[in-house]
């Protein structure tokens, strides 16, 4: 028997006697057998499915003023576990069907159909054999039971994935079932929450009424409901309402943001954020114009953060970053920019670490349009677009974060002491927790999908492939740090899952960890047994300055820079810098404070008599750059603002913080003043940052020009301790650097590999650059036979004290070596 009204069709239900109680409704709803949309419980170790599957669904009508929620069950059958994976694929297709309105049964056939169509045109390639990282490193093979175990695990479970959920790119796209999704009929609302023991969709469009929308739970915890469209064909929830999932947990009553939402915002005056359903009209959502720029051979990192970008003391917004920021750094001669704090924080002084919801555009800076908009005037003006993602932890947050969602400790993340830093205050996710991959491998996905971000540069990895979490342990390179019990095979195996569906979707899309612990294979592909990674960031580098900059001059030591700079891994591609964001925060500052400090107020402007510290630092400052840039890896990072030697440090808004043991952490009044970026500073000519600001610019030409961070030729010939002089060769160019503090080498014999004439390309004492000139850059240089520091021919310089010069073999016709003066290149981009 079948009724209908206004034209809505849905069958004919046994009465069920709803009881005014929330939790004694949802317990009704428990005492069915329902199947999951992924066909398995969350226990991995699970390897059947169940016999009689019966998908349970809350569908709600909306007629006028009329609010009605009606439950349907279809009973599915034998499923015979021995079938195809085309066969599992239409159970699960099946799975999310009901016995209610023909329109929804047609959309939700729609949809997996689409889905099958996709997939098939889009396959993430099988694993290999793991073994060619024993010959690329040989030492490796006393770890090999370590290592082959934890490649079986990967290869265990891409074979788990692949029998149960149609394969690594199904897999990975939640964000199409979980969440909010729209169909042409209406909106689908799923939430995995096991622990709960009931669930109603509450939010502005139904008046925060938590009986008005009860959602139905199947024997996988996850709930589910769906609105169909208003009468007039509207959506059930209007775009920009706020929404929350409300829940009966074994913690209480509480009202929760979806953990799949796309926006949120922190409504004025209030703590906690509230999800939005955002679903803009189609006229005003952003279309992209612009193609993924191409992989660049060479990877040179402008690492921003769009609310701090202002030179006024606010948060920015992504619009004002796309107008302003995003040509400076094409001007500056960058490829690559690296946007943090892009998934939301409750906690802006956490700089985007304390990540509140995975799949949600920070709502401070913009919508997720302007984002959008962002990235793709990042593409037309050539740069790729890396996100600053976060899988290594979550805020602790329980009103507005994952912690605590269900109500239980151990939903996303390991329960008691494991699930929780220390150092950080956060939570850790679970990786071995079938659905806490789906979360994390789809929230790569979505951004990359979504928002067409060319790739990520993953926090706090070291953090993650560790059950210490690198904390209170020091790394030596000894083979028994990294491959023991300490080593979290979990959280290993899913860096080679995401790494996989990374580059398995988007083969030139660009991948770097944060580690700093120099784990073997981090950067050789997952086929081959690696880890997957294309870089790892030199962290070492940045500390050894910080170091170095507390000593004296005299108490430097070249032998030690340059191994710092050269000590990693052969074959494994690094991102050095010689500062990022961490060495300038609160309680530190840049190296240009460390070098100059207070004489940075009143001594920078060029028709002023510079101090001695200040001819120091502008000078030390250009060589420490270059040399890192030179000799310390193979891509390069810049925090916005170093390039020009920005002064002091950064302190984000901070009010006094009490502690339950009475102690007050004070704050800086809620000020903005140090949570900006002084471009103006940088583009003023009278002033010495300017100089700074064009040797970077200069810096990032050379290598364009030339691509010796790529190079596979690289040769230190001489590191003279009493001299204070380092000479080596990358690529077909010789740097030249003399760290002496007073003195200066006339007639300086320096080897090289290449016979013939050379010239200079880059003088750090040019005075565009805030030197004294004491170099003529358009002298030529012949080389003369004989070995000298092992090198075949050599020529002699003139090497004054501080400074830096880059040489190149040149032919007559050669004019790459018009780089010099950098400031007479074009300025438009």
């Amino acid at each position: 028997m079948v009724y209908t009204i206004s034209g809505v069709r849905f069958p004919h239900l046994p009465s069920i006697k709803k009881n005014s109680s929330l939790p004694s409704f949802n317990e009704d709803l428990r005492r069915t057998n329902a199947v999951s949309f992924s066909l398995r419980k969350d226990s991995r170790s699970s390897g059947k499915l169940p016999l009689h599957l019966r998908s349970f669904v809350a569908i709600r009508y909306n007629l006028g003023k009329l609010s009605l929620t009606i439950l349907s069950f279809v009973v599915l059958g034998d499923v015979d576990t021995q079938k195809t994976e085309e066969s599992q694929e239409t159970d699960k297709t099946c799975a999310l069907s009901t016995s209610g309105s023909k329109s929804y049964k047609e959309d939700i056939a729609e949809m997996s159909q689409s889905l099958d169509q996709e997939v098939g045109q889009r396959k993430i390639p099988p694993p290999g054999d793991g073994k060619k990282i024993y010959d690329i490193d040989p030492m490796l093979n006393s770890h090999r039971t370590h290592l082959d175990y934890r490649y079986g695990q990967y290869r265990k479970l891409r074979e788990e994935i692949d029998k149960y959920e149609g394969g690594l790119e199904a897999f990975s796209r939640g964000y199409e079932i979980f969440g909010f999704t729209r169909s042409a009929t209406g909106i689908t609302y799923r939430e995995w929450a096991p622990g709960a023991k009931a669930a109603s969709l509450i939010g502005d469009f139904n008046n925060w009424n938590a009986k008005a929308d009860v959602m139905a739970r199947n024997d996988f915890g996850v709930w589910e409901i769906f609105l169909p469209n208003n009468a007039d064909g509207s959506s059930a929830i209007p775009h920009g309402s706020r929404v929350k999932i409300r829940m009966d947990t074994p913690s209480g009553i509480k009202d929760s943001i979806p953990a799949w939402i796309k926006y949120s915002v922190q409504p004025p005056g209030e703590i906690p954020y509230n999800g939005v359903y955002y679903d803009p009209a189609v006229e005003d959502k952003y279309v992209f114009k612009h193609p993924r720029p191409r992989r660049p051979t060479s990877l040179r990192i402008y690492e921003s953060h769009v609310g701090m970008s202002s030179t006024e003391p606010k948060i920015n917004t992504y619009a004002n970053f796309r107008d302003d920021v995003l040509p400076r750094i094409k001007k500056l001669g960058y490829n690559a920019v690296q946007i943090m704090a892009i998934q939301e924080h409750a906690y802006y002084a956490s700089f985007g670490y304390h990540v509140t919801n995975f799949f949600a555009p920070s709502s401070r800076f913009g919508t997720p349009d302007d984002l959008k908009s962002l990235i793709d005037k990042a593409h037309e003006l050539g740069l790729v677009v890396l996100m600053d993602i976060v899988h290594s932890h979550a805020s602790k947050n329980t009103l507005d974060g994952l912690d605590m969602f269900d109500g239980t400790d151990g939903q996303y993340f390991h329960s008691g002491s494991r699930g929780y830093h220390w150092m950080w205050d956060s939570r850790l996710f679970n990786y071995g927790s079938w659905e806490v991959l789906r979360y994390l491998l789809s929230n790569a996905r979505w951004w990359l999908e979504e928002y067409k971000f060319d790739g990520f540069r993953f926090d706090g990895v070291t953090s993650m492939m560790y059950t210490h979490h690198g904390l209170q342990v020091e790394f030596t390179g000894n083979y028994n740090e990294y491959f023991g019990y300490s080593t979290d095979v979990d959280a290993v195996v899913y860096l080679m899952l995401v790494n996989d569906l990374i580059h398995g979707l988007y083969p030139e899309a660009i991948v770097v960890g944060e580690d700093v612990s120099g784990m073997p294979a981090f950067c050789i592909p997952v086929e081959d047994g690696g880890v997957g990674f294309d870089y790892r960031l030199h962290m070492a580098v940045a500390d050894k300055w910080i170091e170095l900059l507390k000593k004296r001059d005299e108490d430097w030591q070249v032998g030690d820079i340059t191994f710092t700079l050269t000590n990693r891994r052969w074959g494994e591609k690094c991102v050095v810098y010689a500062e990022s964001h961490d060495q300038a925060l609160v309680g530190d500052k840049t190296i240009a404070f460390w070098l100059m400090d207070k004489d940075m107020y009143d001594f920078m402007a060029v028709d002023r008599q510079a101090t001695p510290r200040v001819d120091r630092g502008i000078a030390l400052h250009k060589m420490i750059r270059l040399i890192t840039m030179g000799l310390g890896g193979e891509g390069y990072l810049n925090f916005m603002g170093n390039e020009f030697g920005h002064p002091e440090w950064i302190d984000f808004p901070r009010t006094d913080q009490h502690l339950p043991d009475g102690r007050v952490i004070p704050g800086n009044n809620g000020s903005y003043d140090k949570c900006r970026r002084r471009f103006d500073l940088g583009d003023a000519e009278y002033l010495r940052y300017h100089g700074l600001q064009e040797f970077d610019r200069a810096m990032q030409n050379l290598e364009e020009t030339y691509g010796f961070m790529t190079s596979e030729h690289q040769y230190i010939s001489r590191k003279d301790e009493g001299d204070k002089v380092i000479v080596f060769e990358r690529g077909n160019l010789l740097f030249v650097f003399n760290f002496h503090w007073t003195n200066s080498y006339s007639d300086y014999r320096i080897g090289c590999s290449v016979p013939g004439k050379y010239k200079i390309v880059l003088d750090s004492d040019n005075s565009l650059f805030g030197g004294f000139n004491r170099l003529d850059d358009s002298a030529e240089f012949f080389t003369s036979d004989g070995r000298h520091d092992d090198r075949p021919c050599s020529f002699m310089v003139y090497a004054p004290c501080r400074t830096a010069v880059v040489y190149a073999a040149v032919d007559d016709d050669d004019d790459r070596s018009s780089l010099v003066p950098i400031s007479l290149l074009p300025e438009d981009v």
